[in-house]
């Protein structure tokens, strides 16, 4: 079981890596206001809400303590980027501070998951 959860959390790392990634290469055209949202990133806020959810299921059959609260945040602030970035995906230009809003609730998110 250790060994499937570990691989379950390598993928949601990778899944926010892919999300925080493509909106870290979009900064140059955040300045310019050409920024738009990335398939990676889609692809990133799906990954890491479908490893989400597993790892919640895979640590509750492990009987594992699960902090239900912290869990039901991440989940929120994850599907409103996953709303952001989706109703947006076909969007040639995003708005400056929607964009924004995409990456520092990423951040957010990243900072409840280590630190809370």
């Amino acid at each position: 079981m250790d060994v499937l959860l570990n691989i379950v959390l390598a993928l949601h790392i990778i899944g926010i890596a892919a999300l925080l990634g493509g909106f870290l290469t979009q900064l140059r055209a955040l300045g310019a206001g050409e920024a738009r949202m990335l398939p990676g990133m889609l692809h990133g806020a799906l990954t890491m809400l479908v490893t989400g959810v597993a790892l919640v299921g895979l640590n509750q059959a492990d009987d594992q303590e699960v902090n239900n609260t912290k869990i039901a945040v991440k989940l929120a602030v994850l599907l409103a980027v996953l709303v952001l970035v989706y109703v947006r995906r076909d969007d040639e230009r995003v708005p400056t501070p929607l964009f924004a809003a995409v990456g520092l609730l990423t951040t957010a998110n990243i900072f409840i998951a280590t630190l809370w």
